[in-house]
Parts: structure tokens; C-alpha cells; sequence
């Protein structure tokens, strides 16, 4: 039998392994919404950076939590975390599902909606929660949370936002978060400048060390003087030799 949960219900599990699916309708102008998990100690917050399973890091160190990425369903689009439960640290009192969109608000998400599985069994959900945003403006959810009550686990219903995103609610937990990444995304370096060709690549090929008086192309004459006057150093030719009328610059007064 499948719970229809409201916010802020619970109900026992009995499943040794459960899995948490986040589902939507996606369409135009709908974001892409992911899945998280943190896992917090017994003062409410995580242990280490390591509690928290997300795109970036999505296996927690003990192998007992992880994310199983999206797939295409018939009613939409959908991003699962998957818990072990007989396994979790005994010291691990708390398990958030967290939805997040990237920025954008969920007043743009359609249907949004986690459904609570037993991985070990086939068919209907052992609960579903329709999760409808408070203001709107959120841009991160705590969808649900897994937590002990003796030895047993339950999960509640939350539907809680942020509206600083997957950032302010992981720092809210304990999540330290990369200042100098932030502030280099808002300022890049400037584009390096051109660096000289390497020497690696070919060089052009090496003029023959002398060349041919043949090979050599015929010079201008000098402004003035006759066509056949050969220039730098070569002998004169045969014959008389004149030179040119003089300018007025040369007539005597």
C-alpha cells in the first residue's frame, strides 16, 4: 500500500534499502532539477565535507549512500538517491534528500513530487509526497528526510526552502564552501598573452650559403644615369662612356 503523505507526516520503513526518486514534468523554461543527500551526526549537522552526496560527489566514502543519476519515465524526468539503511553509521542520525534547480526558482517546476521505493521489491511506492514550495522563490528544497528512532527508520514529509540555493543550505548544515572557486567564476583571469612559437615547430627551410650571379635579380639603375650601367662592383661596359646632361643645377652664373 503506497502513503500519500502530507507535509510533516512520517511513516516506519521496514525496508533494508530504500530509494528516494525526485520526479517532475519537464517542458519549456523548466529547469533541471538534481538530487542531494546530506548526512548529519548526532548535533545536526555533517561530520565532514564527505556527508555530502551530490553530481560532484555522488557516493558517500562508506558506500552506503549514493545517487543513481536521471532517467526519462513516462510521467517525466526523474533523479534518485539510493540508502542503505542496515548500513549507515551508527553515529548518522539523519538523511536529507535535497532537491535543487541551479539558480532557478521552483515556482518553474511542474509537478514535482518524491516517491519512496523499496529497492528490493518491484512495484508501487512505499509513499509519495507532493512537495509544493512555500513562497515560490526557493531555488533548493529538503524534499524528505530518513531518520532513526531506535533502531527503527522513518522518513518525514518536509518541503522546506532556501532561497540561496544548494550553497546557503549545504553551509547551513556544516558544508564548508570554496570562496576563492566563487571568486574566480565572478572575476576570470585575464587571457594570457600570445607565448612565442615553439621549437618544436618547423623552421623554414635554409638558404643555400651562396648563390649564383645568374639567380641574382637585375638592379634599377640609379635615377640619371644609363640603363646599362651595371651596379655594385661589376665591371663597365665596353666603349665610350658619358655622363648625362647636367641639371640646372649645375649651370654656371
Amino acid at each position: 500500500m503506497t502513503h500519500a503523505m502530507l507535509k510533516g507526516s512520517n511513516v516506519p520503513l521496514k525496508a533494508a534499502t530504500v530509494r528516494a526518486v525526485l520526479r517532475w514534468t519537464p517542458g519549456q523554461g523548466v529547469p533541471d532539477v538534481d538530487a542531494s543527500a546530506l548526512l548529519l551526526g548526532p548535533d545536526g549537522r555533517v561530520r565532514s565535507d564527505e556527508d555530502f552526496v551530490f553530481y560532484n560527489q555522488p557516493r558517500h566514502p562508506s558506500g552506503k549512500v549514493w545517487r543513481l543519476g536521471k532517467k526519462r519515465v513516462a510521467e517525466g524526468l526523474t533523479d534518485t538517491v539510493q540508502t542503505e539503511l542496515t548500513g549507515v553509521e551508527p553515529d548518522v542520525g539523519r538523511i536529507l534528500v535535497v532537491a535543487s534547480a541551479d539558480g532557478v526558482t521552483f515556482d518553474r517546476v511542474r509537478a514535482l513530487t518524491i516517491l519512496l521505493y523499496d529497492a528490493a521489491a518491484e512495484g508501487a511506492p512505499l509513499a509519495t509526497f507532493d512537495i509544493r514550495p512555500e513562497t515560490g522563490e526557493e531555488t533548493a528544497l529538503i524534499c524528505g528526510e530518513l531518520y532513526r528512532r531506535g533502531d527503527q527508520w522513518k522518513f518525514r514529509a518536509l518541503g522546506e526552502g532556501y532561497s540561496n540555493g544548494l550553497k546557503g543550505l549545504a553551509t547551513d548544515f556544516g558544508i564548508s564552501v570554496d570562496e576563492s572557486e566563487e571568486a574566480a567564476a565572478a572575476d576570470p583571469a585575464p587571457a594570457p598573452a600570445p607565448s612565442a612559437p615553439s621549437l618544436s615547430q618547423p623552421l623554414p627551410p635554409e638558404q643555400p650559403a651562396s648563390v649564383s650571379a645568374s639567380a641574382v635579380p637585375p638592379q634599377q639603375p640609379a635615377y640619371g644615369y644609363p640603363p646599362n650601367l651595371p651596379t655594385h662592383g661589376y665591371g663597365y661596359p665596353d666603349g665610350p662612356f658619358r655622363m648625362p646632361p647636367q641639371g640646372p643645377q649645375f649651370i654656371g652664373r
